[in-house]
């Protein structure tokens, strides 16, 4: 799989697992509904700060985010 198709698995596997609407994950990450549904749909990839709120959100989640990290470290990162 590439990066492009990547990222927005991630995002909605991210955002399923904390238990958040797209409304709700994109007030934890500081950007807009229509943002976090462009995202998760491919139309629009995160910015560089985006995917660093990402990876700490990932990060403070301990083992339950651990496969995800490690699916960022791979195919997320610029």
């Amino acid at each position: 799989m590439n990066r492009q198709a990547d990222i927005p698995q991630l995002v909605r596997a991210l955002r399923e697992r904390t238990g958040l609407t797209q409304e709700k994950f994109a007030a934890r990450l500081g950007v807009t509904f229509p943002t976090i549904n462009r995202w998760e749909n491919g139309r629009a990839k995160p910015s560089p700060l985006a995917m660093q709120k990402i990876e700490e959100l990932l990060r403070s989640m301990g083992e339950q985010g651990s496969d995800l990290l490690g699916e960022l470290s791979t195919h997320g990162k610029p």
